[in-house]
């Protein structure tokens, strides 16, 4: 009989105007890696927010049983009590604090009333050893990287005595390399005994870590699959998350390429301390196409795409702009957006949303001076211009006046991605476009770039997935340090051509 930790029995949560969990009923066994998978929206983080203790006992029906036992949680300080823990797409670090201090932050190891400071970085090594994180824990964290935080995040759960740990998109915001590290760490800790159950919409993740795979589905539970009873497929995942056959996950483009529509010639960018940052970059787009940029993390691809998008970045920048056959000059976002160039953040949460406002003043929020007379925004206009977005980017929501901070991530970005359509630019600059998002809502949103260069637009697509890159570009530049080092046709793309360019080994690089 199977040893089960935890038991959720029909787990009903509603929100105003929307049921996010319908009856779900949600199981883990001891000692392994749970993924729950699902759409945008489908009710996973909501689900272990309820487990966890955001969401209260009280404000939804059903049962949590942990070992056994019905829990009734009334913050996460009872739920972590128990030895569940809970991590967050946004870690919740102070950079200025030590490592150690982060770790033991609101679980301090006292002598009387005092904290006892060497038993506390005696015990943080410790569990930075369990981490496999070999850092001084007197290191400030804000001069580690964000896959350094991450393991430091995961310490400062273990430190708690964690017995059930639920981790939220722990990749996302991670290179392939801090990824793949994360992915080790989980099952070193499985094989400790802890168990962990990990939100993510990274499959390739998801295959090569999982004991089960729990799909979510439009708020229920639509099945569970167990490694040590039948083979997981992907393609079969796919299929029951989105509730329809997804064959091709990018869907084909017929669109006629035509003349240079902007280019950028001897472009140099420097920081506020004087460093070069992008050297010497030129490339171009044309009418209809999508262009990839790609590199590893920290290459330069988005201080390239800001310096350009009315000098967002950059203290000092050289060389020319030129876009329909015009060399010009852009000084702020706001020149940028009349001119005819948008550029899409990768961080929609902290730069591209004001969360606490509702859709239709998002979506509005480039375009104002368009809907606005005498200082008076026309609300009429601003609502049909909403629900028009709302409608062909099929955003899931009661209505455009629902705050966007409820919204799950996928249709926060396509909520991003309206404001910047309506300003129809001519070139959009889109950053990371599906960072987070699930393989139905990526598929939706790749057929919207593919309409959109249809027009005779263009787009300049940064993204560190690779395939990604290659299923929709019809180029691809790679950069490397600050320097553009190749340029890839469609023919010739392959992940292995790609990242030999990104670690600086091409012979363009090399040269």
């Amino acid at each position: 009989m199977a040893d089960f930790i935890l038991e959720m029995k029909n787990i009903t949560k509603e929100f105003p105007g929307v049921k996010a969990l319908d009856a779900v009923d949600f199981k883990v066994k001891r000692g392994e890696i749970l993924c729950l998978v699902g759409e945008n929206g489908a009710g996973k983080s909501t689900l272990m927010k309820v487990l966890s203790g955001v969401h209260p006992h009280g404000t939804y029906t059903g049962d949590i049983v942990l070992n056994g036992e019905v829990q009734e949680f009334s913050n996460i300080k009872d739920s972590e009590k128990v030895g569940i823990a809970i991590i967050y797409q946004e870690l919740a670090l102070i950079p200025e604090m030590s490592v150690y201090e982060n770790i033991f932050l609101g679980n301090e190891i006292k002598k009387g009333a005092v904290i006892d400071w060497n038993e506390t970085i005696l015990k943080a090594q410790g569990v930075l050893k369990k981490v496999n994180l070999d850092v001084n824990p007197d290191t400030l964290v804000k001069e580690l990287g964000v896959g350094k935080q991450q393991l430091i995040e995961i310490a400062k759960q273990l430190a708690k005595d964690v017995k059930l740990l639920i981790l939220d998109e722990p990749t996302a915001a991670l290179n392939d390399d801090d990824s793949a590290n994360l992915l080790e760490i989980l099952k070193d800790l499985r094989n400790q005994g802890i168990t962990c159950i990990m939100i993510s919409h990274k499959l390739n993740e998801v295959m090569e870590v999982a004991n089960e795979v729990t799909v979510l589905r439009d708020g229920q539970t639509v099945a569970t699959m167990d490694r040590g009873e039948q083979e997981i497929d992907e393609n079969e995942i796919v299929r029951l998350m989105v509730g329809r056959e997804l064959t091709n996950r990018y869907p084909t483009r017929d669109v006629e390429i035509e003349d240079i529509l902007m280019e950028v010639k001897n472009w140099n960018v420097y920081d506020s301390g004087g460093k070069k940052v992008i050297d010497d970059a030129n490339f171009y787009v044309r009418r209809g196409e999508i262009i990839g940029m790609s590199g590893l993390m920290g290459a330069g691809r988005t201080e390239l795409a800001m310096s350009i998008f009315g000098k967002s970045f950059g203290s000092k920048i050289e060389g020319d702009l030129i876009l329909n056959e015009k060399r010009i000059e852009l000084n702020s976002p706001k020149q940028s957006i009349e001119a005819g160039i948008n550029y899409l953040t990768e961080d929609r949460k902290e730069k591209g949303l004001i969360l606490i406002q509702d859709i239709k003043s998002n979506i509005a929020l480039s375009s104002l001076q368009a809907i606005t007379h005498r200082n008076v925004i026309n609300d009429n206009e601003e609502i049909k211009n909403a629900e028009e977005y709302r409608t062909a980017l099929q955003i899931k929501t009661p209505s455009v006046e629902q705050k966007v901070m409820n919204l799950s991530g996928g249709n926060q970005q396509k909520v991003v991605l309206s404001k910047c359509l309506l300003t129809s630019p001519d070139v959009l600059i889109v950053d990371e476009p599906t960072r987070g998002i699930d393989v139905g809502s990526k598929y939706e949103i790749y057929g919207i770039m593919n309409e959109y260069v249809s027009r005779g637009k263009s787009i300049i697509m940064i993204s560190s997935e690779l395939p990604e890159i290659i299923g929709m570009s019809d180029r691809v530049y790679v950069m490397f340090e600050g320097k553009l080092v190749a340029e890839i046709p469609k023919e010739r793309m392959t992940q292995e051509e790609i990242m030999k360019y990104s670690i600086g080994q091409g012979e363009k690089a090399n040269g």
